[in-house]
């Protein structure tokens, strides 16, 4: 039987921040008048990642933060092969594949919010750069272009690798959930709620980040990062 397990907002925020991300990396490596375009995807990426976290508590259920995340012990018995939980109960993430998750989360708002604080002491600085020291700034625009560039390439690399080895060795789709929200299960799975009632919240909440990230943009003479 089919359960939905992706809500619609989980679904467009997946491909909305691998959109953003690659046009933030993209328009990073071409530099010059691309930047606006970069500034821009990084204010899109703070209102995504305000979602998120607010969706991660209030959210659907597989959406909720306490549904998906593993402590070692758990993630070590599911590289062995040993799953404890049911199988109806075996929806959303997987044990690895929640650290994935939470890895990528981590390193991408790490990389905004370093990119906020960053000044390249050229033309480009972050709105937030003239309310930190330089010291202060330059340390966070060393993180930004060298330490969080790689992290994110590398993140996004093993993800795309996760993808492609579920689908050659484990004969496993794990992109048509993503689009569809729906998976083959048991029966007894829990679904989740995916009304128009919860839609419309989550438009709020995406509307509430946007506020941030335009406000976050307009302490800044530039405008960006």
């Amino acid at each position: 039987m089919k359960v939905r397990v992706w809500d619609l907002p989980v679904r467009l925020f997946h491909w909305a921040l691998a959109a953003c991300v690659t046009v933030s990396i993209v328009t990073g490596l071409i530099g010059g008048n691309a930047m606006q375009y970069h500034y821009w995807s990084g204010y899109c990426l703070i209102a995504l990642l305000v979602f998120r976290l607010v969706w991660g508590v209030i959210g659907s259920r597989h959406a909720r933060f306490w549904t998906f995340i593993h402590g070692p012990r758990a993630i070590a018995r599911y590289l062995r092969g040993d799953d404890p939980r049911p199988p109806h109960l075996r929806l959303g993430h997987n044990p690895l594949g929640s650290l994935s998750v939470i890895a990528l989360l981590a390193v991408v708002t790490l990389q905004v919010v370093s990119g906020l604080f960053a000044n390249d002491e050229i033309f480009n600085e972050g709105p937030l750069a003239s309310y930190v020291s330089g010291r202060t700034s330059a340390i966070f625009t060393f993180y930004h272009t060298t330490i969080g560039q790689p992290l994110i390439y590398a993140l996004v690399g093993l993800h795309l690798a996760a993808i492609g080895y579920y689908a050659v060795f484990k004969r496993e789709n794990l992109v048509r959930p993503m689009l569809t929200g729906d998976i083959d299960t048991v029966a007894g799975a829990p679904a989740a709620r995916d009304t128009w009632a919860v839609r419309l919240l989550a438009l709020l909440i995406l509307a509430a980040g946007g506020v941030l990230a335009w406000w976050i943009s307009s302490l800044g003479s530039v405008g960006g990062y």
